[in-house]
C-alpha cells in the first residue's frame, strides 16, 4: 500500500504504446522484486487511465484510488483470527472439490436467510464505506421504512440493544454491524447515525427501531401473463414463471407456513391457468440451484409419478429420489429456459423435464455443469467444545455425492443441453463446473426404469423455425458481434495505456451504441400486453399490466418482477444499461417457441415428417 501510495503522486502523459495485463491467472510470476513493482505500475496506470476517462466520476482519479486503497488496507487491518480461520478451513475444504468450504457463523446466517427468504432485523441494506456501515437500501415495507426516521445515506457509528450502552461501530466489519443490528423479533436496537443531510460531521442522532420479520419479496418466484397475437393471428396468453432460486425453509419443512418454492410456483400456476394461459414457460437463467428436495417436488408439478434424480455417495451406495404424487399441476406446452449459470437444481429439474420428454429445454448451449450435491454440517454438533450452541463455530458446507439423471448420464461437466440453442453472452467456455479448479470428473451410473410424456415436442421444427427467426433478428446479429468482440477481449487479455487510442474505442463504442438505439426506434415493437403476477396479488381478482416509458423502463404501481437477459451480463455488454425486457431477445424468441410448440400440438399435420421427440 505504502508502494502504491507513492506511485499515485508520480506523473502519467498516457502517451505511451505499453499495455497491461487483465487477468495474470496463467501468468508468470514476477523474477523479482524490480518486475513486480513494474507490474503494480503498469497496473496503477491503467485503473489512472480508467478514471481519467470516467465521464461520470465526481472526483480526482488520485482521490478516487486513494480512496479505493484506504478501503483495502482498512480491510485487511479488520481481519480477526477468524477470519484467518475460515480463510484456511476453506483453502482445505476446496482442495476436494469446488463446492466443499467453511462457512463462519454470519455465512451460515446468511445462507439460511437466502433459504428461507426472510430474517429478523429492521430492512435496511448497509454497505462500508470510509470505515462506517451506511445505509444503502430501505426495504419496502420493513420496520425502518415505516419508521421513517432512517434515511438512504446515513452512516451508523454505534449500535446499542434496548436500553444498554452504544458499541462504538466506526472501523468494524460490515458484518459484525449487521449481526449486531439484527435480532430477535420484537426486540429494540438503538441507532447512533450521523444522518446525510447533515453540514457537521459530529451531528449525532439516535433512532430506536423495534426488529420484525423482513420478507425478501424480490427473491421469490413470480410470474407473468403476456398476451400477444397466436400463430392464427387471434390473441393468446402464454405463462412466464420466473424462478430466482429453489429455496427453502429447512428448520421448519411440512410447517403450514414455511417457505417452499413448490408451493410458490403452484398459487402461480393455479392462477396462469385461471387466466387461460395456453403455454408455460419456466424461467431458470441465473438460477444457481438450492434445495434438491425442492427441485423433486417441483419436477412432480409437471409428471405423473416416476423417479426424478438419482444420488451416488462416496461408497458407491445409489438413492433414487421419486416424485410419489399422481397429480398434475400443469399438463400444458411446457418450455424451461436456462443458460449457463442454471446450475445444480436447475440442471436436476431441466434434466428430468428433457428425459420425461416433458419440455423442450430452450437457451445456451448447455447449463452450467455442477452435478454435486452438498450438505451442511454444522461444526458446533459435530465437536460441542468449539461451540455450545448458537452456530457459533460455523459449518461445513461438504459435497457428499453426486447426482445423476434417471437416464444414467451426469449432468457434471456437461450441464443439460438445449434442445433449441439461442446465441446468447454467456455461452462462453469460461462459464460453467468445467472452468472452476479441481472439479470432480464425469460418469454415468445405470439408467431407472420411468414412463415419457406420450406427446411430441417437435424439436426439429421447433429448431427449424427458430433459427430462421434468428438469422433474420438484429438483436441476435448483436449478440453474436458481441460475443465474438468478448472472445477477442479476453484471447488479447491486454488493455491499452494510451488514452488517445482507448478514447478512440470508447469513441467507436459509443457510435456502434446510438447506431443500434436508432435500428432498434425503427422497429415495431409487437403487439403484447404483459400482467405482473406476485404472490402477493395472486389471490387477487386484478392483475397489474406493465407499462412503459418513452425509455422502455417499466413504469408501474408496486414491484415489477426483474426479468434476468442477457443485457445483465456484463462488463463486455455495452448495452447493459438498458435492461428492458422488450430488448431481451432470448425472452422474446422463447415466446415465439411456445407459441410454435402449442400449434404444432394443435395441428400436428403442419409439422415436418421427422417431427422429434
Amino acid at each position: 500500500m505504502a508502494k502504491i501510495k507513492e506511485l499515485l503522486t508520480q506523473k502519467y502523459d498516457f502517451t505511451s504504446s505499453r499495455t497491461v495485463e487483465v487477468n495474470r491467472q496463467k501468468a508468470a510470476w514476477p523474477k523479482d522484486d524490480a518486475e513486480a513493482d513494474l507490474l503494480w505500475k503498469d497496473r496503477i496506470e491503467g485503473e489512472l487511465l480508467q478514471e481519467t476517462l470516467n465521464k461520470h466520476a465526481s472526483d480526482t482519479p488520485v482521490k478516487v484510488l486513494t480512496r479505493r486503497y484506504d478501503q483495502v488496507l482498512r480491510y485487511l487491518h479488520e481481519q480477526t483470527k477468524e477470519d484467518i480461520i475460515k480463510g484456511f478451513l476453506t483453502t482445505l475444504a476446496q482442495t476436494y472439490d469446488p463446492h466443499s468450504e467453511y462457512m463462519s457463523k454470519s455465512e451460515l446466517d446468511n445462507f439460511q436467510i437466502n433459504m428461507r427468504l426472510s430474517l429478523v432485523g429492521i430492512g435496511a441494506v448497509l454497505h462500508s464505506e470510509d470505515g462506517y456501515a451506511k445505509i444503502a437500501e430501505l426495504v419496502p415495507g420493513g420496520p425502518a421504512a415505516k419508521d421513517g426516521r432512517l434515511k438512504v445515506g446515513d452512516k451508523v457509528s454505534g449500535v446499542a440493544q434496548g436500553d444498554k450502552d452504544f458499541v462504538d461501530s466506526v472501523d468494524m466489519k460490515l458484518d459484525k454491524v449487521v449481526e449486531m443490528i439484527r435480532g430477535k423479533k420484537d426486540t429494540v436496537v438503538r441507532l447512533q447515525v450521523i444522518p446525510a443531510s447533515a453540514t457537521d460531521p459530529s451531528v449525532r442522532k439516535i433512532i430506536e427501531i423495534k426488529r420484525d420479520e423482513i420478507k425478501l419479496k424480490e427473491q421469490e418466484a413470480k410470474a407473468e401473463i403476456i398476451e400477444r397475437p397466436g400463430p392464427d393471428g387471434n390473441p393468446i396468453r402464454l405463462g412466464w414463471i420466473i424462478l430466482p432460486s429453489f429455496y427453502a425453509d429447512m428448520e421448519h419443512s411440512g410447517a403450514a407456513g414455511a417457505k417452499s418454492t413448490t408451493k410458490d410456483v403452484l398459487a402461480l400456476i393455479n392462477r396462469l391457468k385461471q387466466e387461460h394461459v395456453q403455454g408455460i414457460v419456466m424461467d431458470l437463467r441465473k438460477n444457481g440451484g438450492g434445495s434438491l428436495e425442492e427441485a423433486v417436488n417441483l419436477t412432480g408439478l409437471f409428471i405423473k409419478r416416476g423417479p426424478v434424480v438419482q444420488a451416488k455417495d462416496s461408497n458407491g451406495n445409489i438413492h433414487v429420489s421419486k416424485d410419489r404424487d399422481p397429480s398434475i399441476a400443469w399438463d400444458g406446452p411446457l418450455i424451461v429456459c436456462c443458460n449457463r449459470l442454471s446450475a445444480s437444481a436447475s440442471e436436476i429439474f431441466a434434466a428430468a423435464m428433457q428425459d420425461y420428454n416433458r419440455a423442450v429445454i430452450v437457451g445456451d448451449q448447455s447449463t452450467f455443469g455442477k452435478g454435486t450435491v452438498q450438505t451442511m454440517l454444522e461444526i458446533g454438533r459435530i465437536m460441542p467444545f468449539l461451540g455450545s450452541g448458537g452456530n457459533e463455530a460455523g459449518a461445513l458446507k461438504l459435497t457428499i455425492q453426486k447426482f445423476y439423471r434417471i437416464a444414467g448420464g451426469s449432468t457434471q461437466h456437461k450441464g443439460v443441453e438445449s434442445d433449441v440453442r439461442l446465441p446468447s453472452l454467456f455461452d462462453r467456455a469460461e462459464i460453467g463446473e468445467s472452468a472452476l479448479k479441481g472439479p470432480l470428473p464425469y460418469d454415468t451410473v445405470p439408467p431407472v426404469d420411468f414412463d415419457k410424456w406420450e406427446r411430441p415436442l417437435f424439436k426439429n421444427d421447433l429448431k427449424q423455425r427458430s433459427a430462421a427467426r434468428v438469422s433474420a433478428d438484429p438483436e441476435f446479429g448483436y449478440i453474436t458481434a458481441d460475443l465474438e468482440e468478448v472472445k477477442k477481449h479476453l484471447a488479447e487479455n491486454k488493455v491499452s495505456l494510451n488514452i488517445q487510442g482507448r478514447r478512440a474505442e470508447l469513441d467507436e463504442d459509443k457510435a456502434k451504441r446510438e447506431k443500434r438505439t436508432a435500428a432498434r426506434e425503427k422497429i415495431k415493437q409487437p403487439d403484447a400486453k404483459t400482467y405482473v403476477v406476485t404472490l402477493d396479488n395472486v389471490a387477487k381478482p386484478d392483475l397489474q399490466q406493465v407499462k412503459f416509458d418513452k425509455t422502455d423502463k417499466k413504469v408501474a404501481d408496486g414491484a415489477a418482477p426483474a426479468t434476468p437477459t442477457d443485457e445483465d451480463a456484463a462488463p463486455d455488454d455495452e448495452e447493459a444499461s438498458n435492461k428492458s425486457e422488450r430488448v431481451d431477445p432470448i425472452k422474446t424468441e422463447t415466446l415465439n417457441i411456445l407459441n410454435d410448440l402449442i400449434d404444432l400440438s394443435r395441428n400436428p399435420k403442419t409439422a415436418t415428417a421427422s417431427t422429434g421427440k
